[in-house]
């Protein structure tokens, strides 16, 4: 089961909730590079489960395997699971790699225990898991509201080449979202004042973006706070849009900058002609396409 990327497009970090999570405005957009997840049914109980490709837990702690966990309690079956994940994606990178594992965990058990969930099923498991899980449900485009748990769909008109840069930062969440409160004088921007995107008033389809109207609005409220902690950040942004890009943003809290290109040969001569640093990782990827993207070193 693929288990793509994503790329937050538009991120605005609202007020503060009850929960002690803060509402968030944003716009989702998956990629084609992707983790893998497969699941398999074994002959004992419990969970076994294993990592390709980083190093990361396989307990409780991974966002995987608490999926598994919640899909199994959701059926009240003790069935024993094999899971194993496959990762092209970096991790702590603002590109939603644990997230959309777990979404992948969930659609694959819904089919291998033969579930008969519901998108809306799933997705109401996946918030209970981690936040930015009930978009890769919704995807390849949405609108993303509350802490996550509210997704539109949108249709996005066209595709664009992603050059994908990683600098070797393990940005932690949390610890993000403490740095953008302590920084910020003056409260959130209101939700009046962020744009609209309406349904279809006739047949109710979801809205139509196009990428004309989406560039100009592109942002991210933890890109000048994530950059002041980490220069390099703004280095890589400054490098993407030296060599071409539409605009070039942070992911989600960091670490990776992604620059947008209107099409597959001006992403890879960018990516090509990066000036890379030890312990950079770059991909080309594209928005819309059928095959993965490609790592670049």
């Amino acid at each position: 089961m693929a288990a793509p990327g994503k790329v937050n497009l538009i991120l605005r970090v609202l007020d503060r909730r009850p929960d002690s999570y803060h509402n968030v405005w944003s716009v989702m957009q998956a990629f084609d590079l992707s983790d893998t997840v497969i699941a398999e049914t074994d002959g004992g109980e419990g969970i076994r489960m294993t990592c390709e490709g980083a190093d990361l837990p396989t307990d409780s702690t991974n966002l995987a395997y608490r999926a598994a966990e919640r899909a199994l309690a959701r059926l009240g079956r003790r069935q024993g699971i094999r899971l194993v994940v496959r990762k092209r994606l970096p991790v702590s990178a603002g590109v939603g790699g644990g997230s959309s594992d777990a979404a992948a965990t969930i659609r694959a058990l819904a089919t291998l225990l033969e579930t008969g969930w519901s998108r809306d099923d799933m997705a109401a498991i996946g918030g209970e898991v981690g936040s930015d899980v009930p978009f890769f449900f919704y995807g390849p485009m949405a609108l993303v509201e509350g802490r996550g748990e509210r997704v539109a769909p949108l249709q996005l008109e066209g595709e664009r080449w992603l050059v994908l840069v990683n600098p070797g930062i393990a940005i932690p969440t949390a610890w993000a979202y403490g740095k953008l409160a302590a920084a910020r004088t003056n409260r959130a921007q209101p939700p009046e004042r962020l744009p609209r995107f309406a349904p279809n008033p006739v047949t109710g389809e979801p809205p139509v973006v196009k990428w004309p109207d989406l560039l100009p609005l592109v942002g991210n409220d933890f890109a000048p706070v994530m950059e002041a902690e980490y220069p390099v950040l703004g280095e890589i942004r400054l490098l993407l849009g030296a060599r071409g890009a539409e605009a070039a943003l942070l992911s989600g809290s960091g670490s990776t900058v992604f620059g947008l290109f209107a099409d597959e040969r001006s992403a890879r001569v960018a990516a090509e002609g990066l000036d890379r640093r030890p312990g950079w990782r770059v991909w080309v990827t594209r928005t819309q396409g059928r095959s993965p993207g490609t790592a670049l070193g």
